[in-house]
């Protein structure tokens, strides 16, 4: 990738930023692909380990990008028009941090220069979701992430 300025999210706002820079800013976490549950008491939301059945959990990419939103009925449009109101978005998510006028952790690809370190610094779904393909819904609840290192990963907490 060569993109024409080098820290751009450092100098633009993500409306700014044309299609290339945009796409960049995704560090590759998978993250957002999670399925969520909303506590019907608590309104609480609840990550599970179930990944979008798009998503190849070792690579931590869509396997039909273009096509996801036809594909997926609840796949969230990222845009710089949504990105405030999608509260769900991880903490440590490139375009929130972007949107709140922060700046990209240290392993984000961008900074790093390498799109490992995201999975190196335990940021990514890569070793521990599971395709929710084959999953019943009414068992989504059993994936209820419960793990005290991987919540804080999700929930910054």
């Amino acid at each position: 990738m060569a993109l024409s300025d080098e820290k751009f999210w450092k100098t633009k706002s993500l409306r700014e930023m044309n299609d290339e820079e945009w796409e960049a800013l995704c560090d590759g976490c998978g993250q957002c692909c999670l399925v969520k549950l909303q506590d019907e008491d608590t309104d609480e939301l609840l990550h599970t380990r179930l990944a979008c059945k798009l998503l190849d959990i070792g690579a931590c990419r869509c396997t039909d990008y273009d096509n996801r939103h036809e594909r997926v009925h609840d796949c969230a449009v990222v845009s710089p028009d949504t990105v405030e109101r999608l509260d769900w978005l991880p903490h440590s998510c490139a375009y929130r941090l972007i949107a709140e006028g922060k700046d990209l952790k240290w392993w984000h690809p961008l900074v790093s220069g390498n799109p490992e370190t995201v999975h190196e610094a335990g940021v990514s779904v890569r070793t521990w979701a599971t395709s929710e393909e084959g999953v019943p819904e009414h068992k989504f609840e059993r994936f209820v992430v419960r793990d005290p290192s991987i919540r804080k990963v999700l929930t910054g907490e």
